[in-house]
């Protein structure tokens, strides 16, 4: 019987296949795939994480749920893929910070911690007895008087994004963006923004009690997440919008 070509480039160990792939690196990306839709967007006066968390059953307590982390005061990090992959990352990406404050007694820029993540990342993708992360991040932040996003892949690749996505509807959501992204929005516009791509992604299921939204406003750098009442708000504006469309 004879094997699949990629059988024995993906067993065990992550190594280059004939055709220079590394199967197990294209397997985590296929987890962020098929994981819940975060986007990230950068405004004019600061940064917006969503996350729609795709809750499957009635039964789950919705605040139990955790796709938004705060990694310091002025950093947050929104997760697709494996839950405890992603939570490990934020757990490492915490201490880094903390470390970066007692060693030179000033927050973390955003890149650093970014690029921190990443060479961790990375080192997962070419030693023996380990697997990659089957987890994507959205790091956003404030870097002195700049909102930045970066998008980490589970192969250690790093990228800085106006707007994007992760997970299951990422194309739906780009599709969006480069349509109706402005350099110019607000964080208001911008969290009206990123919840009407989340809408379209979703096809219209759509539900403030499986949204997380977390921002980072430039004139304090402070990340915090939004209470569900302020949630709710948002999302009554994108179905009052979709439901004048539907009428018309």
């Amino acid at each position: 019987m004879q094997m699949a070509p990629q059988m024995g480039y993906d067993r065990a160990i992550t190594v280059f296949s004939p055709d220079g792939r590394l199967f197990q690196v294209e397997y985590a990306r296929e987890a962020v795939k098929r994981g819940t839709t975060a986007v990230g967007i950068k405004a004019s006066n600061g940064v917006v994480l969503l996350v729609d968390k795709r809750i499957t059953s009635r039964l789950v307590e919705a605040e139990s749920i955790e796709k938004i982390f705060q990694i310091d005061d002025h950093i947050g990090a929104a997760t697709s893929g494996l839950v405890a992959d992603a939570r490990s990352l934020v757990d490492r990406a915490r201490v880094e910070a903390q470390v970066n404050r007692v060693s030179y007694d000033e927050p973390i820029g955003v890149e650093v911690i970014s690029k921190k993540i990443c060479d961790h990342k990375q080192t997962y993708t070419q030693y023996g007895g380990v697997r990659p992360y089957g987890t994507a991040l959205l790091i956003a932040g404030v870097d002195d008087s700049s909102p930045r996003l970066f998008e980490t892949d589970p192969s250690g690749a790093l990228l800085e994004y106006k707007a994007t996505a992760i997970g299951a509807g990422r194309n739906a959501v780009v599709e969006v963006f480069e349509a109706d992204y402005r350099e110019d929005m607000n964080i208001e516009t911008a969290i009206l923004l990123g919840m009407d791509a989340l809408y379209k992604a979703a096809e219209g299921k759509f539900d403030a009690l499986t949204l997380e939204v977390g921002i980072v406003s430039l004139p304090d750098k402070m990340f915090r997440k939004l209470v569900p009442k302020e949630v709710e708000s948002y999302v009554q504006q994108i179905l009052e919008k979709h439901r004048g469309e539907h009428k018309e």
